[in-house]
């Protein structure tokens, strides 16, 4: 008795599992509108910190260190949404994500070391240092949507 229920558990579990697994992957569709979300927030922190390196803003040193922190958790945010089940859903995604996988990820490692010399920069307190690196990150930004997206 005590066996058959063990191997009812065992299966009952590895059952569950399969199930819990079939339902946590994401359509193809929803990976797309997911990342396009995240990328979309991300515009709307760096906006405001690109305007104030540009000088078409008052700089506010707050509002810098506010948008880095956010900046920096939005940013690891689409990449998953990159999968390869993408790849025929229509969207400003150039086929050489997925056939140069290695430049795209060079791409993001580049993207989060500007966020991160952002954030470094924006606990400093210095403008010009700040200033410099939001410049860096808009240019890391550029690179990728250069590479890796359809022109508008």
């Amino acid at each position: 008795m005590r066996k058959k229920l063990l191997l009812a558990g065992f299966a009952l579990a590895l059952g569950s599992g399969y199930t819990l697994s079939a339902f946590s992957q994401a359509k193809p569709e929803q990976l797309v509108k997911q990342r396009q979300a995240a990328m979309t927030l991300q515009s709307k922190y760096f906006g405001p910190m690109a305007a104030m390196a540009q000088g078409k803003a008052p700089f506010r040193a707050d509002v810098v260190a506010y948008n880095a922190s956010l900046l920096n958790a939005l940013s690891r945010m689409p990449w998953d949404g990159f999968a390869e089940s993408t790849m025929e859903v229509k969207s400003e995604a150039l086929p050489v994500i997925y056939s140069e996988s290695g430049k795209f990820k060079a791409a993001q490692d580049r993207f989060h070391q500007a966020i991160d010399g952002l954030i470094k920069a924006s606990q400093g307190g210095d403008e010009a240092a700040m200033k410099a690196a939001i410049g860096g990150v808009g240019k890391a930004c550029g690179g990728c949507h250069t590479d890796f997206r359809q022109k508008k």
